[in-house]
């Protein structure tokens, strides 16, 4: 399993347990249907500029990653049934349980990475 760090704010761990959605099969399921995510999970979509939260049943916190997986823009908790706006810079995004975002002070230009 893989996991995501924050190399901006000291090495802060955002995802302890990443699932990667990179078919579009995967890609267009997404987190829908689950009854839950994962606390300390998230799920890593490429490619992927936008994303909904149709016919999910939690928020989420959503991370917007350029090519080099600095972070473009956030949306935090955004709930079940909207559409999110997208963001042409974005190459990646992650979806993550509603308040990740806060308790790991991650902001837009930090810098992410995957291993």
């Amino acid at each position: 399993m893989a996991r995501v760090i924050n190399l901006s704010r000291g090495n802060a761990v955002l995802v302890e347990n990443l699932e990667f959605a990179v078919t579009f099969g995967k890609r267009f399921l997404g987190l829908m249907g689950r009854r839950a995510i994962n606390p300390r999970g998230g799920l890593f979509l490429q490619p992927c500029r936008s994303v909904h939260t149709f016919w999910m049943r939690f928020p989420i916190d959503l991370v917007y990653l350029d090519p080099a997986f600095r972070v473009v823009a956030l949306l935090e908790n955004v709930p079940p049934s909207r559409m999110a706006p997208g963001n042409r810079h974005t190459r990646s995004v992650l979806e993550l349980p509603a308040g990740r975002l806060r308790e790991t002070g991650t902001s837009a230009g930090d810098i992410l990475r995957i291993e």
